[in-house]
């Protein structure tokens, strides 16, 4: 039984008719950009991830500069990409069973404490001076291992501290979380690598996960939106599959963002390579550029906060543009140039992800979530081992130029095709809608007038 309204037991999306049952406990309107942090849980683990999502973007650019310094390559950059996303790629689905059948917040202090010592080893190693570039190698992929069930136990917990009434918001929410921990770690990480090397920002970032740690121990579990677990039976990854493939309101955004995170967001490939070939700079200029993609990708989180509903339209549309912001900056004649269109890259960018996410969740049934989940991160970050090796080959051989390019020729060749392809069936009329507190979930077909017995259709302003 739920502690609140919009628990994540309300009933799920009906695939035959498209709608959802109205829910008489949603009556309240949206209250604000920042209404999910009223729930203490919330704000506890919000805070926890700032602190670890800030050491995070640390490791990250001390990983990728100590990579390409060891190396002088930005294929081994994107070997290194790929490896950490790799476990995503084989096992995404299992974690998602797993985030279904066991309580996800235990699940989160398991696989929260792993990443942290990934850190600390890291750090060892280099501030030992004994790193090779097979150590970061062996471990991204460990990291990569505990993404797996990191991942869907993560987004799926959000509805459990929230409710489904604000898990839009809290989405959004994380996303600018993310992205202002963005803003600081690269700045500190490009001092860090600058004036003592790579080895403490490792450090710093192993240690960040105390505080995430220290939250979920914090938290009022009988204030948690109560969802029942699955349990052990045969065929579950079957299953999740089959509702998957039954539903165009998931198939569609899931196969997008599976073009876009494949050859389209392989920032640490482009900006290395920018950076060390192109402008001939230093740490301090790739932490520069990371952070005004940060500051882009924020205003799109808090944009995307107050977005009442989400339209396919609406991710077309800006999976569109985000592949013509990228062919505009592998063409911009100079540093500045190049640099200012950092930011609207990663507002779109955030807009793509952000979208996408909130509306498979909220069209998901709750005892579905962690596998829908895992498909849509498996799809979204699985596909790195496949297009970061491509993408950094490509680099390295043509250029930063042609490598940037062509992931900016793939995102938006994927958005026009699969945008004619919902405009021949009605699918980008598709609107998932949290206003007032109704909440609906419609695939329009192509000819209004004949939708079938009882399918809704929606006016374009509802």
């Amino acid at each position: 039984m739920s502690t609140g309204s919009g628990a994540d037991s309300a009933p799920a999306p009906n695939p035959q008719d498209g709608t959802v049952p109205r829910d008489p406990t949603l009556t309240a309107p949206r209250k604000g950009t920042f209404s999910s942090l009223r729930i203490r849980n919330y704000r506890l683990f919000a805070t926890g991830q700032m602190v670890s999502n800030t050491g995070t973007w640390m490791q990250r650019i001390a990983q990728d500069w100590l990579v390409l310094s060891l190396t002088g390559s930005s294929a081994a950059v994107g070997i290194t990409t790929a490896l950490q996303f790799l476990p995503m790629l084989l096992f995404g689905l299992y974690g998602g069973v797993i985030a279904d059948r066991f309580a996800k917040r235990r699940l989160l202090l398991l696989t929260q404490s792993a990443m942290g010592l990934t850190g600390l080893a890291l750090a060892a190693l280099t501030l030992s001076g004994q790193v090779q570039v097979w150590h970061v190698y062996l471990v991204a992929f460990v990291l990569g291992l505990a993404t797996v069930v990191d991942n869907p136990a993560r987004q799926a917990f959000v509805s459990e501290m929230v409710g489904q009434d604000e898990l839009r918001n809290a989405v959004s929410l994380n996303s600018a979380n993310f992205q202002s921990a963005r803003l600081i770690g690269p700045a500190v990480a490009g001092v860090l690598i600058t004036a003592f090397g790579s080895g403490w920002a490792f450090l710093l970032n192993g240690l960040s996960f105390v505080a995430p740690v220290v939250g979920l121990l914090m938290m009022r579990t009988a204030e948690l939106h109560k969802v029942e677990r699955v349990p052990r039976s045969k065929g579950q990854l079957r299953e999740g599959l089959r509702y998957v493939s039954g539903r165009p309101d998931l198939v569609w955004p899931i196969v997008l963002v599976g073009f876009i995170g494949t050859f389209g967001f392989n920032f640490p490939i482009w900006l290395t390579a920018f950076v060390y070939h192109v402008f001939h700079q230093g740490a301090g200029t790739y932490a520069l550029f990371n952070g005004l993609m940060a500051a882009g990708s924020l205003i799109g989180a808090l944009l995307a906060a107050r977005r009442a509903g989400s339209r396919l339209r609406l991710l077309v549309g800006a999976a569109a543009l985000f592949g013509v912001l990228e062919i505009t900056a592998a063409l911009a004649p100079s540093f500045w140039i190049f640099a200012a269109l950092l930011a609207p890259i990663g507002m779109v960018g955030l807009t793509i992800n952000v979208t996408a996410n909130s509306s498979v969740q909220l069209a998901t049934d709750p005892l579905m979530r962690g596998r829908v989940m895992s498909l849509f991160m498996m799809v979204f970050m699985g596909g790195t081992p496949l297009g970061a090796p491509l993408v950094g080959w490509v680099t390295d051989a043509y250029g930063a130029r042609v490598g940037f390019l062509a992931g900016g020729v793939v995102s938006l060749a994927a958005a026009t095709l699969i945008g004619l392809v919902l405009a021949r069936t009605g699918g980008l009329r598709l609107k998932i809608d949290l206003r007032r507190g109704h909440r609906h979930v419609a695939f329009v077909p192509r000819a209004a007038h004949s939708a079938p017995p009882g399918e809704k259709e929606l006016s374009p302003a509802a």
